[in-house]
């Protein structure tokens, strides 16, 4: 299979062929927000989707940004965010760009990554990589979502997504100690309904 490009992602949005989208924000971001290890601050959302972690952080008081390059994915997140009470006071604010050339004008404080890295082809993930760790600030943390999708085709070295598999020896290959704090595993699991899971990290920028 070639690599997804915007037009893929735009068909599956209109048509509605999302088995990834849980319907709500991840539960995993609840218990980061609940356990005080995420608290309301600048956060960067790539590959934002349908939204749901964007309206989940604005309404609890976070300074949120989404991103993404498929207008129906912007739309679907514009529509959630403007269901929000009017009253709350949110700070939400989404941007049409390709993840691999947007820069902010100023770093995060922090970002949530669940499906932007596992639906872009391997062979972007160096790129995006260096986009993660220009878009946060020095000591910024990546709330990180890393997709567990071990294909049959592997073992003859096929790549096969989306999403693809996250192999935690590769993601610490992608993302270097040399630039990046990781915590010491065992990291928590999270199982998805579509049949997939998430090792859930959070590492800090150097």
């Amino acid at each position: 299979m070639s690599a997804p490009n915007v037009d893929f992602w735009q068909e599956r949005f209109e048509t509605g062929t999302t088995p990834w989208d849980r319907g709500a924000a991840s539960p995993q971001l609840t218990r980061w927000i609940e356990s005080g290890e995420l608290a309301p601050c600048r956060i960067l959302v790539p590959g934002c989707g349908s939204g749901h972690e964007v309206a989940a952080l604005a309404g609890r008081g976070f300074s949120v940004t989404g991103l993404d390059y498929a207008p129906a994915a912007i739309a679907r997140t514009r529509s959630r965010i403007g269901a929000l009470p009017v009253d709350h006071g949110f700070n939400a604010r989404i941007v049409h760009a390709d993840a691999l050339a947007w820069a902010p004008e100023t770093p995060f404080d922090a970002i949530y990554e669940q499906t932007c890295l596992c639906a872009l082809y391997p062979d972007l993930w160096v790129g995006y990589a260096a986009q993660l760790h220009r878009w946060l600030r020095p000591g910024g943390r990546l709330f990180a979502l890393f997709a567990q999708v071990p294909r049959p085709g592997a073992a003859q070295g096929q790549i096969q997504g989306p999403p693809y598999h996250c192999d935690i020896n590769g993601m610490r290959a992608l993302l270097p100690a040399d630039r990046w704090d990781w915590p010491k595993p065992p990291y928590p699991r999270v199982e998805h309904p579509a049949g997939l899971a998430e090792l859930a990290v959070v590492l800090v920028r150097r």
